[in-house]
Protein backbone atom coordinates (compact mmCIF):
# COMPACT_ATOMS: atom_id res chain seq x y z
CA UNK A 1 0.00 0.00 0.00
CA UNK A 2 1.67 3.12 -0.90
CA UNK A 3 0.97 6.71 1.42
CA UNK A 4 2.78 8.71 3.26
CA UNK A 5 3.33 6.68 6.41
CA UNK A 6 5.28 4.09 4.92
CA UNK A 7 8.69 5.11 6.53
CA UNK A 8 6.46 5.21 9.66
CA UNK A 9 5.47 2.11 9.38
CA UNK A 10 9.13 0.97 8.76
CA UNK A 11 9.99 2.44 12.41
CA UNK A 12 7.55 0.68 13.93
CA UNK A 13 8.66 -2.91 12.58
CA UNK A 14 12.28 -1.92 13.66
CA UNK A 15 10.28 -1.28 17.94
CA UNK A 16 8.69 -4.17 17.60
CA UNK A 17 12.05 -6.07 16.43
CA UNK A 18 13.65 -4.24 19.47
CA UNK A 19 11.48 -5.19 21.51
CA UNK A 20 11.76 -9.26 20.22
CA UNK A 21 9.20 -10.26 17.84
CA UNK A 22 10.79 -12.24 15.56
CA UNK A 23 7.80 -13.89 13.33
CA UNK A 24 8.47 -12.43 9.82
CA UNK A 25 4.88 -12.84 8.78
CA UNK A 26 3.49 -10.40 11.70
CA UNK A 27 6.38 -7.97 10.52
CA UNK A 28 5.64 -8.22 7.07
CA UNK A 29 1.57 -7.43 8.14
CA UNK A 30 3.12 -4.21 10.29
CA UNK A 31 4.91 -3.29 7.44
CA UNK A 32 1.49 -3.55 5.06
CA UNK A 33 -1.27 -2.72 7.01
CA UNK A 34 -2.19 1.08 7.12
CA UNK A 35 -2.61 2.30 10.98
CA UNK A 36 -3.40 5.81 10.73
CA UNK A 37 -6.57 4.13 8.69
CA UNK A 38 -7.83 3.04 12.19
CA UNK A 39 -7.22 5.53 14.96
CA UNK A 40 -9.43 8.91 15.37
CA UNK A 41 -8.06 11.96 12.50
CA UNK A 42 -6.60 14.00 15.14
CA UNK A 43 -4.72 11.11 16.31
CA UNK A 44 -2.81 10.29 13.10
CA UNK A 45 0.64 11.77 13.99
CA UNK A 46 0.81 9.12 16.81
CA UNK A 47 -0.56 6.46 14.56
CA UNK A 48 2.52 4.90 14.22
CA UNK A 49 4.02 5.44 17.99
CA UNK A 50 3.75 2.25 19.93
CA UNK A 51 0.85 3.05 22.26
CA UNK A 52 -2.58 2.63 22.81
CA UNK A 53 -4.93 5.09 21.73
CA UNK A 54 -8.39 6.11 22.60
CA UNK A 55 -11.06 5.26 19.66
CA UNK A 56 -14.31 6.68 21.18
CA UNK A 57 -17.03 4.66 23.06
CA UNK A 58 -14.25 3.68 26.24
CA UNK A 59 -11.94 1.43 24.08
CA UNK A 60 -8.50 1.68 22.56
CA UNK A 61 -6.50 0.50 19.65
CA UNK A 62 -4.24 -1.85 21.89
CA UNK A 63 -0.35 -1.12 21.60
CA UNK A 64 1.04 -2.50 18.50
CA UNK A 65 4.02 -4.33 20.39
CA UNK A 66 1.28 -5.87 22.33
CA UNK A 67 -0.97 -7.04 18.73
CA UNK A 68 2.14 -8.09 17.38
CA UNK A 69 2.84 -10.32 20.19
CA UNK A 70 -0.26 -11.86 20.43
CA UNK A 71 -0.25 -12.41 16.82
CA UNK A 72 3.21 -14.28 17.09
CA UNK A 73 1.56 -16.54 20.06
CA UNK A 74 -1.10 -17.63 17.48
CA UNK A 75 1.75 -19.23 15.49
CA UNK A 76 -0.31 -18.61 12.18
CA UNK A 77 0.93 -20.16 9.08
CA UNK A 78 -1.72 -18.74 6.55
CA UNK A 79 -3.86 -21.27 6.99
CA UNK A 80 -6.34 -21.46 9.97
CA UNK A 81 -9.57 -20.06 11.07
CA UNK A 82 -9.17 -17.20 13.34
CA UNK A 83 -11.73 -15.60 15.64
CA UNK A 84 -11.25 -12.09 17.00
CA UNK A 85 -12.92 -11.06 20.59
CA UNK A 86 -13.41 -7.05 20.18
CA UNK A 87 -12.88 -6.06 16.92
CA UNK A 88 -12.02 -2.52 18.58
CA UNK A 89 -10.73 -0.42 15.75
CA UNK A 90 -10.52 -3.47 13.32
CA UNK A 91 -6.52 -2.83 12.93
CA UNK A 92 -5.52 -6.18 14.38
CA UNK A 93 -8.67 -7.56 12.57
CA UNK A 94 -7.00 -6.48 9.60
CA UNK A 95 -3.13 -7.43 10.61
CA UNK A 96 -4.76 -11.49 10.79
CA UNK A 97 -6.46 -11.27 7.70
CA UNK A 98 -3.11 -11.43 6.40
CA UNK A 99 -1.91 -14.36 8.24
CA UNK A 100 -4.55 -16.58 8.40
CA UNK A 101 -7.27 -17.98 5.97
CA UNK A 102 -10.25 -16.58 7.27
CA UNK A 103 -10.55 -14.37 9.98
CA UNK A 104 -14.51 -13.81 12.67
CA UNK A 105 -14.19 -11.19 14.47
CA UNK A 106 -16.79 -10.28 17.23
CA UNK A 107 -17.77 -6.14 18.34
CA UNK A 108 -19.97 -5.17 21.26
CA UNK A 109 -20.50 -2.16 20.28
CA UNK A 110 -22.29 -2.08 17.02
CA UNK A 111 -20.86 1.70 16.11
CA UNK A 112 -17.33 0.31 16.44
CA UNK A 113 -18.26 -3.13 14.18
CA UNK A 114 -19.58 -0.73 11.52
CA UNK A 115 -16.69 1.74 11.24
CA UNK A 116 -14.18 -1.11 11.50
CA UNK A 117 -16.09 -3.23 8.81
CA UNK A 118 -15.96 -0.02 6.51
CA UNK A 119 -12.26 0.25 6.50
CA UNK A 120 -12.10 -2.75 6.06
CA UNK A 121 -14.16 -2.91 3.28
CA UNK A 122 -12.11 -0.13 1.45
CA UNK A 123 -8.83 -2.00 1.87
CA UNK A 124 -10.26 -4.78 0.14
CA UNK A 125 -9.62 -7.26 2.70
CA UNK A 126 -11.85 -10.51 1.67
CA UNK A 127 -11.44 -12.83 4.52
CA UNK A 128 -13.07 -10.96 7.15
CA UNK A 129 -16.20 -11.20 8.66
CA UNK A 130 -17.22 -9.32 11.85
CA UNK A 131 -20.59 -9.17 13.96
CA UNK A 132 -21.96 -6.95 16.20
CA UNK A 133 -22.63 -9.27 19.71
CA UNK A 134 -21.55 -10.89 22.96
CA UNK A 135 -17.73 -12.00 22.12
CA UNK A 136 -17.25 -13.94 25.90
CA UNK A 137 -20.13 -16.48 24.20
CA UNK A 138 -17.70 -16.92 21.02
CA UNK A 139 -19.33 -17.90 17.44
CA UNK A 140 -20.00 -21.24 17.73
CA UNK A 141 -21.51 -21.52 14.27
CA UNK A 142 -18.15 -20.91 12.99
CA UNK A 143 -16.17 -23.28 14.79
CA UNK A 144 -13.66 -25.20 15.77
CA UNK A 145 -10.83 -22.06 15.66
CA UNK A 146 -7.36 -22.90 14.88
CA UNK A 147 -6.64 -20.29 16.99
CA UNK A 148 -8.91 -16.96 19.04
CA UNK A 149 -7.58 -13.84 20.54
CA UNK A 150 -8.97 -11.93 22.43
CA UNK A 151 -8.55 -8.32 22.65
CA UNK A 152 -10.22 -7.27 25.81
CA UNK A 153 -9.43 -8.28 29.58
CA UNK A 154 -11.08 -11.28 31.61
CA UNK A 155 -11.65 -11.93 35.03
CA UNK A 156 -10.94 -16.09 34.05
CA UNK A 157 -10.71 -17.93 30.45
CA UNK A 158 -14.36 -18.21 29.19
CA UNK A 159 -15.27 -21.87 28.62
CA UNK A 160 -16.95 -21.48 25.25
CA UNK A 161 -13.97 -19.98 23.78
CA UNK A 162 -11.77 -23.02 24.84
CA UNK A 163 -14.78 -25.43 23.71
CA UNK A 164 -14.65 -23.38 20.28
CA UNK A 165 -11.06 -24.50 19.99
CA UNK A 166 -10.03 -26.88 17.66
CA UNK A 167 -8.00 -29.71 19.33
CA UNK A 168 -4.10 -28.44 19.16
CA UNK A 169 -5.53 -24.79 19.50
CA UNK A 170 -3.69 -21.74 20.95
CA UNK A 171 -6.13 -18.95 22.30
CA UNK A 172 -4.58 -15.53 23.77
CA UNK A 173 -6.23 -13.74 26.37
CA UNK A 174 -5.68 -11.18 28.94
CA UNK A 175 -6.53 -12.55 32.37
CA UNK A 176 -6.92 -10.99 35.45
CA UNK A 177 -8.69 -7.75 37.40
CA UNK A 178 -9.66 -4.74 35.43
CA UNK A 179 -6.92 -2.96 36.70
CA UNK A 180 -4.46 -5.34 35.28
CA UNK A 181 -3.84 -9.07 33.52
CA UNK A 182 -1.66 -11.26 32.30
CA UNK A 183 -1.01 -11.98 28.72
CA UNK A 184 -1.83 -15.62 28.96
CA UNK A 185 -1.94 -18.12 25.96
CA UNK A 186 -4.11 -21.11 26.52
CA UNK A 187 -3.39 -24.25 24.33
CA UNK A 188 -6.04 -27.15 23.80
CA UNK A 189 -4.91 -30.84 23.95
CA UNK A 190 -5.17 -32.79 20.76
CA UNK A 191 -6.72 -35.41 23.12
CA UNK A 192 -9.13 -34.52 25.30
CA UNK A 193 -11.26 -31.39 26.01
CA UNK A 194 -8.33 -30.45 28.43
CA UNK A 195 -5.92 -26.97 27.72
CA UNK A 196 -2.82 -26.15 29.42
CA UNK A 197 -2.45 -21.95 30.08
CA UNK A 198 1.06 -20.21 30.04
CA UNK A 199 1.45 -16.69 31.17
CA UNK A 200 3.34 -14.77 29.02
CA UNK A 201 3.62 -11.31 30.72
CA UNK A 202 1.83 -8.14 32.73
CA UNK A 203 -1.04 -5.86 30.47
CA UNK A 204 -3.73 -3.46 30.76
CA UNK A 205 -6.75 -4.10 28.52
CA UNK A 206 -10.47 -2.81 28.80
CA UNK A 207 -12.78 -5.31 30.27
CA UNK A 208 -14.45 -8.27 28.82
CA UNK A 209 -18.16 -6.92 28.89
CA UNK A 210 -20.58 -10.01 28.51
CA UNK A 211 -22.01 -13.10 29.61
CA UNK A 212 -18.55 -14.73 30.63
CA UNK A 213 -16.60 -12.06 30.94
CA UNK A 214 -17.51 -9.38 33.79
CA UNK A 215 -20.26 -9.92 35.50
CA UNK A 216 -23.11 -7.26 35.14
CA UNK A 217 -22.31 -5.50 32.19
CA UNK A 218 -24.01 -7.36 29.15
Amino acid sequence: MTDGFVGYRSQLVETLQGKGVRDMAVLRAVATIPRHLFVPDPLRHQAYDDVALPIGNGQTISQPYVQARSCELMRLTGRERVLEIGTGSGYQTALLSMLAESVFSIERIADLARHAHEVIRALGLDNITIMHGDGSLGWRPNSPYDAIVVAAASPAIPQPLVEQLAPGGRLVIPVGPRDAQVLTLVTRHREDTGYESTPVHDVRFVPLLGQFGFAGTG
